[in-house]
């Protein structure tokens, strides 16, 4: 598929390109963060969230909401699922890394969505972009054989596991706290997943 640049005014609907952020000690405590084959997510990391950066993503970025930095890292070329969150989510690219992103607006009155809509925007290594509430995404892609590593932040809280159970309507989507998800049938997601995603399981 097309890869747009994150610059592009069409990415403009998705999120916004961060500024004014040094992200040089965050990206420097991220050659510490694993590696692996597959991909890993860990939602709240204490080497990350110690660094003076933490405090300017509270203030400037969530107005003063609490915060979680963790990160997602490994290998991946496939889109497998959406989420979304009642939140923005703030990703910083120690690699180059692509997101593959769609509108919540598209999803239909049943919760499936047409992959079909979907785009592709590069994030290049050091730069880093809000990602709407209302925009549907996963975890990144690489560009290369090397991999991706990229930091992600989040209200406090997000992404853990539910308290009860969840069934009906929007409450079927509901994966992890402040979690949506739409899987794909090809995406390889724990049994009981939301399988709502129509069309490509798309790849990059």
């Amino acid at each position: 598929m097309e890869i747009k640049k994150v610059t592009d005014r069409s990415f403009r609907k998705y999120g916004r390109v961060l500024e004014g952020y040094d992200f040089t000690e965050l990206i420097k405590a991220m050659e510490q963060a694993p590696l692996p084959d597959g991909v890993i997510y860990e939602p709240s990391v204490d080497y990350l969230e110690a660094l003076p950066i933490a405090q300017e993503f509270k203030t400037r970025a969530y107005g003063e909401l609490d915060v979680q930095i963790g990160f997602c890292n490994g290998h991946n070329k496939k889109l497998n699922a959406a989420e979304y969150h009642r939140s923005s989510e703030l990703n910083i690219a120690c690699t180059d890394a692509v997101l593959i992103i769609g509108s919540q607006t598209d999803v239909e009155e049943d919760n499936t969505y047409d992959t079909s809509k979907m785009e592709a925007f590069l994030v290049p290594a050091g730069m880093g972009v809000e990602v709407f509430a209302t925009t549907l995404h996963y975890a990144p892609c690489n560009v290369d054989d090397a991999g991706f590593k990229v930091v992600v932040v989040l209200p406090k809280g997000t992404n853990y596991p539910l308290a009860e159970a969840h069934a009906g309507g929007e409450d079927a989507l509901l994966a992890a706290t402040n979690k949506w998800l739409i899987g794909h049938a090809e995406g390889g997601l724990p049994e009981g997943s939301f399988i709502g995603l129509k069309g490509e399981n798309l790849s990059i």
